[in-house]
């Protein structure tokens, strides 16, 4: 490992204040060693979050006025990237658009962040995660038979389809201007980004190989082998032996006959070995069978409360805690140049690092 080296070391991004997706976005960019600068209203964007927000520092400006637009053109100028999350035609009539933005910094890559889209009968109305996840078959899919899909927080589609997709666009962009050097605009939709990681059931489910209808889906928890189970202090455990050979683990440690394994893919029994399944995980308390099934091959873990996971020896060991809050450690993990938790940084020591008066 080079000592203090960081992949990005160097890399000049200026973040827009936005919600959700775009701030994990630049959170990920400053655990790998970028330099980041939001701008942002007074006030901020209503969710201060010391583990998301870290690692950069922040400048208020009213970037609605003559003055502020300039101070941001200023930035812009001396940045590598750009990311704003603001609906379609919104950056433009500010005079910030891409097109004014590259045609003074040629190299800059302007990511942008979307829930439906820059294009699209639907490109300029408001929606949330929920939303875009329903529209690209994900939602449908998740959850028990004859109840409402439930929302599954803010996790695929903000995070998963939105800052991931934004940020691997942005890298690709990065790595092509090395050959080019020029930059350009990286257009991240949360509905497309859903899309793709849909990939696997658009490709399976014609061939009859997944079923993704709610009462046979052996992903969507409707099957008793890949489910989670209530135990008897009320707290709960997940189970996963998709496999036949940890199914057939699970049936031994559980104490069921190994002549269950013979049924374990015929769906009209799943409500009865579920049933079966839930009596017993019902007996005992959570860390119970933590005792019992956790380090083995079944495919299990407890399902953890918030405030458990810092506790948990598996997550305490992958986790960092900085002035007694816990955040995930720089994901992922690079052997010789790591990423790292950055501090907080002065607004205006990092616009003098920009070559920028404050």
């Amino acid at each position: 490992m080079t000592d203090g080296a960081t992949p990005l070391s160097g890399l000049r991004v200026v973040e827009f204040g936005s919600i959700g997706p775009g701030p994990h976005a630049a959170m990920l960019l400053s655990d790998m060693g970028a330099e980041i600068l939001r701008i942002e209203r007074e006030g901020g964007n209503g969710w201060p979050n010391p583990v998301m927000d870290r690692g950069r520092a922040t400048l208020s400006l009213d970037i609605r006025t003559a003055a502020g637009r300039e101070r941001a053109l200023t930035i812009i100028d001396a940045a590598d990237v750009l990311i704003e999350g603001s609906r379609p035609g919104v950056m433009e009539r500010l005079g910030l658009g891409p097109d004014v933005a590259l045609a003074r910094n040629p190299r800059l890559v302007y990511g942008r962040m979307t829930g439906w889209g820059q294009t699209g009968p639907l490109a300029c109305v408001a929606g949330h995660d929920l939303n875009y996840i329903a529209l690209t078959g994900a939602l449908a899919a998740i959850g028990p038979p004859g109840t409402p899909p439930p929302p599954p927080l803010n996790l695929i589609g903000d995070f998963g389809g939105g800052s991931l997709f934004l940020v691997t666009g942005i890298l690709a962009a990065l790595l092509e201007r090395a050959r080019s050097g020029l930059g350009q605009v990286v257009n991240a939709a949360i509905v497309d980004g859903v899309q793709s990681m849909m990939a696997m059931f658009a490709g399976l489910v014609p061939s009859g190989q997944v079923d993704i209808a709610r009462d046979r889906n052996i992903l969507g928890g409707t099957a008793p082998f890949y489910r989670c189970y209530e135990c008897a202090d009320g707290r709960y455990v997940s189970v996963g032996s998709l496999e036949a050979k940890f199914y057939a683990e699970l049936l031994d440690r559980l104490g069921l006959p190994s002549t269950l394994a013979a049924e374990q893919m015929d769906v009209a029994g799943w409500p009865d070995m579920a049933a079966r399944f839930a009596a017993i995980f019902a007996t005992r308390p959570r860390d119970a069978w933590c005792a019992v099934l956790e380090g083995t091959d079944v495919c299990f873990a407890p399902v953890l409360d918030l405030d458990e996971v810092a506790t948990h020896p598996h997550m305490a060991d992958r986790g960092v805690t900085i002035d007694g809050v816990r955040h995930a450690a720089p994901a992922p993990r690079l052997s010789r140049t790591p990423g790292r938790i950055g501090a907080d940084v002065d607004p205006a020591r990092r616009l003098a690092d920009w070559g920028i008066a404050s």
